[in-house]
């Protein structure tokens, strides 16, 4: 019997595993809809607004109930006790989530963002940490945890995750070590953020990381590396750079990068590439949500035991329909869905900076 066979019985469930956990941001998306983006001084028109769930904890768990709702999953994390902290329980539960260890605080606001969404799938965020900033080990204990994989995000928004530690470099890596040391797997996801010292916050929480799941941004900004070149062309060969130090740095199993040319996944069983979907004109309603879709993919096929080949793919593939959709969730669609919708969009042949990479997929 294959790994895959052992874990998706016939009827869908996971009679032999405990689920994942998703623990970290929570925040409420305001998404603005706007015609440009402007100067400062200057005007720009609001075509719509809508609000819906952001944050690692909604997009990512949301997403992986959509694509298997018998999928154990659970939220770990902060809300503040006003209209958006129940709007964002009110949605994890009606997907079906736990929500029994997302905990509400008194007094404090929270989080939210007002995401300015371009037509073309661009979006800027403007950002209040409100709860998320208050969330700590505490509150996700490791002995309380009972999950196979327990995914945290974001890296550089959780401040007293990321505050440093004498012995660890930084509290998120003593997290993670004690959450390792109850036999439960780590992933990890950070946020873009120009201003932050990466190395200082990053690479201390490498050493007790699984599975490292980030943009090329991210991954090359950690090694103070620049993912892409003048022209805005990816440089394949720099990300894999980075993704090779991310695993020397201690990162165990897997380092997976999603750009919007395709995902990457370097692990013990070699290098790939899975080339991005290619969507009809008109098709792309808004990228908010499209790299935690990818995020949800890439645990899916992890827990499934499924090889890399195809946990990129599959994960391309709910990226793609994440993008059909405006807000982060939305687009999301069951698991055979999720593949017929690659079947229907086949990959195209991105355009890469000029280095030694094959398209091939596996070097």
């Amino acid at each position: 019997m294959s790994a895959e066979t052992a874990v998706f019985s016939k009827t869908n469930e996971f009679p032999l595993r405990r689920g994942i956990a998703v623990a970290g941001n929570l925040v409420a998306d305001v998404v603005k809809n706007i015609d440009r983006y402007p100067g400062i001084g200057m005007l720009s028109s609001i075509r719509s607004v809508s609000r819906g769930v952001g944050g690692s904890v909604p997009n990512v768990g949301i997403d992986l109930k959509r694509i298997d709702p018998s999928l154990p999953v659970s939220g770990v994390g902060c809300v503040g006790s006003d209209e958006y902290g129940r709007f964002l329980l009110d949605e994890l539960q009606k997907a079906g989530m736990d929500t029994s260890r997302i905990r509400t605080l008194d007094n404090v606001p929270t989080s939210f963002s007002d995401v300015m969404s371009l037509p073309g799938g661009e979006r800027t965020f403007f950002h209040a940490r409100g709860a998320n900033a208050l969330f700590s080990p505490s509150d996700a204990e490791a002995d309380k945890l009972d999950c196979d994989i327990m995914h945290i995000a974001y890296i550089l928004l959780l401040d007293r995750f990321d505050a440093p530690d004498p012995e660890y470099g930084t509290v998120m890596a003593r997290y993670l070590r004690s959450v390792q040391a109850k036999g439960i797997r780590t992933s990890v996801d950070m946020v873009t953020d120009s201003g932050m010292d990466y190395a200082k916050t990053v690479l201390p929480a490498l050493k007790y990381c699984d599975y490292l799941i980030v943009n090329e941004i991210e991954c090359c900004s950690a090694w103070g590396l620049s993912a892409r070149d003048e022209n805005g062309l990816l440089k394949v060969s720099t990300v894999r750079k980075a993704m090779e130090m991310s695993l020397a740095e201690g990162v165990k199993r897997k380092v997976v990068v999603h750009a919007r040319e395709g995902g990457f996944c370097l692990s013990r069983d070699g290098f790939f590439f899975s080339p991005s979907l290619c969507l009809p004109a008109g098709a792309v309603e808004g990228s908010v949500g499209a790299g935690d879709a990818f995020c949800a993919g890439t645990l899916y096929g992890i827990y499934g035991g499924w090889d890399d080949e195809k946990t990129l793919s599959f994960a391309c593939a709910c990226a793609a329909c994440s993008l059909t959709k405006a807000d982060a969730v939305s687009g999301m669609r069951s698991r055979d869905e999720v593949w017929r919708f690659a079947e229907a969009f086949p990959p195209g042949k991105p355009a890469f900076a000029p280095d030694n990479f094959s398209q091939e997929g596996k070097l």
